[in-house]
């Protein structure tokens, strides 16, 4: 049998795809698709003039030319199609033109061979643009109306508005006051202009073998809690790179309040001195500033010691947050974010580190030798700014913040607390609670941040999701909403391998969105309230952060408090650029991310 025209199976092809693609589409919602099956071949049969014999429901024969056009549309490849297995189109012989090859194939399993995902991200598509598929024909509506418009039309109509001038007038000044009232009150922009984290000198450097050789050669802890003190860091996701401060690397260490002022002037000022270098903002233009150190509070204040330094004006709104933990970065993100929608056209600094000197642990109570396995040096200073003016060569803009505290809860209050072990001496002790009420106060703050941040077909899953177990009574698992739909980027506190490995699995986030968490881990250590700035640097410095780019920072700390921050990028961040300056990660960025293995002997 002769094969048609080229020109013949042109638009009959077409159609026959057509109806293949209706065969799928009603096959994956599980509709009785034997039926359209039949009706589909029979159809391509009779258009295309070719015999095309059905043996039965689902199983078709034909020549050549419509086997080799099925195999490319659907990918399956003759005989019965595995679920689960992916299979490619054999290589077809064209059969002799004297008789017809006969061959039976069947239909894939489209409930296997398509992936949920792409359905998934579609129906996002759909409802996220529904709005404008149903305003788009509005515009043409309103055209092909006015279009009918005569000039005597136009005339009438100025003729009505003359007799109803009153109105008119009152419609135009309602219209003018709602607008004005919406400008004056409308919530200020925060702009992130620039950010800076401070990189200690090499000196400082603490390896994980001399981290354990100073833990031995101090004789305060007993072979057991050595022994303890090396599994945790074997199993902390911590590198080779990371930082303490002098007084704790020192044989004996010499913790006091002088090193402790030391140690704050060093981060402090290192971080400060980079971000007015970076920014060229002066220091006699900031109007707010916020400093948070959890566990150092010494008189004067640490924000005292910032104004003396760099003689910051007299009237500055300055406030030194203590005791709240590694959450507090946000916490003073989201206060500078409140005093800038009050002190107009302005400058506001934030700076957030932690102190090791005074709060390194000589005890043997193991709840709080896990701090010394964790804790290392870092600080952060940020610049933000309520003016206009500034947008254009800030780095983000903040669009939310969420805080949640879980301290009416006894359990949640008392799981990470500063007190005294049976010898007396003062650290920071974990309960074994923490990764429980960890989880607690993260369902509770994305509970709050969702609606803000989810895209509208997320949000229909989920309250589906929450009808068909709360109402119907059904057995359905819970939705957990898709959060990579919402963001490009997530900076997870670095608090430790554990809280990581949770967030990555209860969040169903891959390797890539975890990266900045765990590389910042393994290269800095946990360093508190800062550890966020580290893991958005990591990210610049790769490249990643392009324009529109929403950006995810949630922070666990004391208390006990889950809070997040979500930011906007107004412009790509070239890594580049960052050169003339000291990005943390700059110098280095080539070298990561690297293997981190679940236990690391030493």
């Amino acid at each position: 049998m002769s094969v048609p025209p080229a020109s013949c199976l042109s638009h009959k092809a077409l159609i026959c795809d057509v109806i293949i693609s209706f065969i799928a589409i009603k096959s994956f919602f599980d509709l009785s698709h034997d039926h359209y099956v039949s009706i589909g071949w029979e159809y391509c049969a009779d258009v295309t003039s070719h015999p095309i014999r059905i043996d039965r429901p689902g199983l078709v024969t034909g020549e050549y030319i419509y086997l080799c056009r099925l195999y490319k549309s659907v990918g399956a490849a003759p005989g019965r199609h595995k679920p689960g297995v992916e299979q490619q189109a054999p290589r077809l012989q064209r059969p002799p033109s004297s008789s017809m090859a006969t061959t039976a194939i069947r239909l894939p399993d489209f409930k296997q061979s398509v992936k949920l995902k792409y359905v998934k991200l579609g129906y996002h598509y759909l409802i996220t643009h529904g709005a404008y598929l149903l305003l788009a024909p509005l515009p043409g509506l309103v055209a092909a109306h006015l279009s009918t418009f005569t000039a005597r039309d136009v005339a009438e109509l100025w003729h009505n508005l003359q007799y109803n001038l009153v109105s008119v007038l009152v419609c135009t000044t309602l219209v003018v006051l709602v607008c004005t009232a919406y400008f004056l009150t409308r919530p200020r922009p925060v702009y992130l202009v620039d950010f800076a984290c401070y990189k200690p000198d090499d000196e400082r450097k603490c390896s994980r073998e001399r981290f354990m050789n100073c833990t031995e050669s101090l004789g305060t802890f007993t072979p057991e809690n050595v022994e303890f003190q090396r599994k945790i860091i074997e199993r902390s996701g911590l590198g080779e790179d990371t930082y303490l401060p002098e007084a704790v690397l020192n044989i004996p260490p010499n913790p006091s309040m002088a090193n402790a002022r030391k140690e704050a002037e060093m981060v402090m000022f290192g971080a400060l001195d980079e971000l007015f270098a970076k920014t060229g903002v002066k220091p006699k233009d900031i109007g707010i500033l916020v400093v948070n150190c959890s566990l150092f509070n010494p008189t004067p204040s640490l924000s005292a010691m910032v104004v003396n330094r760099y003689k910051l004006r007299g009237n500055i709104v300055s406030y030194n947050l203590g005791g709240m933990g590694c959450s507090a970065g946000l916490i003073s993100i989201d206060l500078a974010q409140d005093l800038l929608q009050v002190y107009p056209n302005t400058y506001a600094v934030v700076i957030s580190t932690e102190n090791i000197t005074l709060n390194w642990y000589f005890g043997n109570d193991r709840s709080m030798l896990v701090s010394n396995c964790l804790f290392r040096m870092g600080g952060a200073a940020i610049l933000l700014s309520n003016r206009r003016s500034a947008r254009r060569r800030s780095k983000y803009q903040l669009v939310h913040t969420v805080r949640t505290h879980r301290g009416a809860d006894d359990r949640c209050f008392g799981c990470v607390t500063q007190r005294e072990d049976a010898d007396g001496k003062t650290g920071v002790s974990l309960s074994k609670d923490l990764m429980a009420v960890a989880g607690e106060a993260l369902k509770t703050n994305i509970t709050t941040l969702g609606p803000l941040v989810l895209p509208m077909s997320e949000q229909l899953l989920f309250f589906a999701t929450l009808v068909a177990r709360k109402v119907l009574k059904r057995k359905v698992k819970p939705y957990i909403p898709d959060f990579k739909l919402a963001f490009e980027h997530f900076c997870i506190h670095a608090g430790g391998r554990a809280v990581l490995d949770e967030l990555e699995k209860n969040l169903q986030l891959s390797d890539w969105h975890m990266e900045p968490s765990r590389m910042t881990l393994h290269r800095f250590g946990n360093t508190s309230s800062s550890s966020l700035w580290y893991e958005l640097a990591y990210a610049e410095a790769k490249g990643r952060i392009k324009k529109g780019d929403r950006t995810w920072q949630i922070a666990f700390g004391s208390g006990f408090k889950c809070n997040s921050a979500v930011w906007t990028a107004l412009r790509p961040v070239n890594p580049a650029m960052e050169k003339n300056f000291t990005n943390p990660w700059i110098d280095e960025i080539h070298r990561f991310p690297v293997p981190v293995p679940k236990v690391s002997a030493i």
